[in-house]
């Protein structure tokens, strides 16, 4: 768990030592600023604590610094200190949006205010995290399902940098999904109205890669009959997804370099170069640090594309997200092979998780479809070496397991109908939609119509 941060602003050293070794005794992460200005550019509407701030200060006072963060920030708590008990000054900042108001020296009343603005603060920041979530995952384009921290982290790392111009590295396994987060990153950003271009480094032939990525003349070489168009040109304004980077050829690393410095293409035969406006997302399934110390790969483009490196977790690694992901392949093989979608057996979901996943979520994705297709019980045709004993399984992922056959049973019975859903569990509504959403379960997994298309009976 993170400490709850404290900015405490005064123009007062001897204030601010003074409140700086207090609140960090209270458990506090305590950062001092002796003037507002400079405190105002610290913050942002992604901070997510609290101000302690003098409200007689030059330069800037308390009132006009309140004022600029509820321009950006109307929810951030600011809790005035004052050396001079004015009740109309009290009043006042209270009307313009203080959070509360303290006269000097501290008191425990001053301890008790930052604690419930803390509180606050904090449900503020979770309720704004939530509607991210909700408006994510109901926007067109690309979705990166994953409940589990190292996912949640990857995804905020991806939404961090979606709309700047920085190039990335992605790396994970086989199977991973390195070319989803690519296309995530372009389709929740605002190229996603122009070209998103994959390219497999290691399938076009060598004598063919260069004219393929930038382009060639009329007459550039045997054969090249008319001008052709590449794709770094071909995406402008776009992406270029450049997967597995590492078989590319050491002379074509140095040209990939120099377009990568300069954003500028020249197409073979020609001597006029082409500016680009594009975003370059690399992926490998090697580690490139390791093949840049064995001199298999340029250290100069390595450092060049390791601006921001994305880490992409393998399925043994995040395997609270099985079941989630398994259910979601489900429903969609279902729709797809005109099947219904059945609950999932819990000794399915006790192996699923025992298992190793060697291929990672393309491997489940199959065994999904295997599991519509030929029926669950035939959806599992494992090695004994991967497998490991199901009852290793812990008692609360036991019980989770219970849990959610349960609920996929109710649901499966009253074909999605959530009110009886509710009856036959004895749950209220909002603890049968958080059990729903904890378990990856949609109502429409479980209508006769596996497109959905009957209205909710609720």
């Amino acid at each position: 768990m993170m400490q709850p941060a404290i900015y405490v602003i005064d123009d007062e050293k001897m204030v601010r030592d003074a409140l700086q070794q207090l609140l960090s005794l209270e458990g506090y992460e305590v950062t001092c600023f002796a003037d507002a200005n400079t405190a105002l550019s610290r913050l942002n509407r992604r901070f997510s604590g609290v101000v302690l701030c003098d409200i007689n200060m030059p330069t800037m006072d308390g009132m006009t610094f309140l004022k600029q963060v509820q321009q950006f920030d109307s929810e951030l708590p600011v809790i005035f200190l004052t050396g001079f008990g004015d009740v109309g000054i009290a009043v006042k900042a209270m009307q313009a949006g203080a959070y509360d108001f303290f006269e000097k020296p501290i008191s425990e009343a001053l301890l008790d205010s930052l604690q419930r603005a803390q509180e606050k603060r904090q449900l503020v920041m979770e309720n704004r995290a939530l509607k991210r979530s909700l408006a994510s995952s109901s926007a067109p384009g690309v979705r990166i399902l994953g409940q589990t921290e190292c996912m949640r982290q990857m995804v905020a790392l991806l939404d961090a940098v979606i709309d700047t111009p920085a190039d990335v590295l992605i790396e994970g396994e086989t199977g991973t999904g390195k070319e989803l987060v690519a296309r995530y990153l372009h389709d929740q950003s605002a190229r996603s109205s122009n070209n998103f271009v994959a390219i497999n480094c290691g399938a076009i032939p060598h004598d063919l890669i260069e004219s393929e990525l930038f382009g060639a003349k009329s007459g550039a070489y045997t054969g090249a009959t008319q001008s052709r168009q590449g794709k770094f040109e071909y995406a402008q304004g776009g992406t270029v997804f450049l997967d597995e980077i590492e078989a590319m050829s050491p002379s074509l690393q140095v040209k990939l370099l120099r377009v990568l410095e300069e954003r500028k293409v020249t197409p073979v035969g020609s001597n006029d170069a082409i500016s680009l406006d594009v975003r370059i997302v690399a992926a490998t399934k090697i580690d490139l640090l390791s093949l840049v110390n064995q001199g298999l790969f340029r250290a100069d483009l390595f450092y060049r594309l390791n601006l921001v490196k994305v880490l992409i977790p393998p399925l043994r690694e995040r395997k609270g997200d099985i079941a989630l992901l398994f259910k979601h392949f489900c429903s969609i093989a279902a729709t797809r092979f005109h099947r219904p979608f059945e609950p999932v057996n819990p000794e399915l979901l006790q192996k699923l998780m025992a298992y190793q996943w060697p291929g990672n979520v393309r491997e489940l994705r199959n065994v999904a479809e295997r599991s519509v297709l030929l029926g669950q019980h035939n959806a599992l045709q494992f090695t004994p070496q991967n497998t490991q004993v199901a009852n290793e399984l812990s008692l609360a992922e036991k019980v989770s397991f219970y849990e959610q056959s349960l609920v996929e049973e109710a649901l499966a019975r009253t074909q999605g109908n959530i009110k009886a859903a509710m009856a036959l569990l004895q749950l209220p509504r909002k603890t049968l939609y958080d059990k729903m959403t904890k378990y990856g379960l949609s109502r429409t997994m479980f209508l006769e119509d596996p497109l959905g298309e009957e209205s909710d009976k609720s």
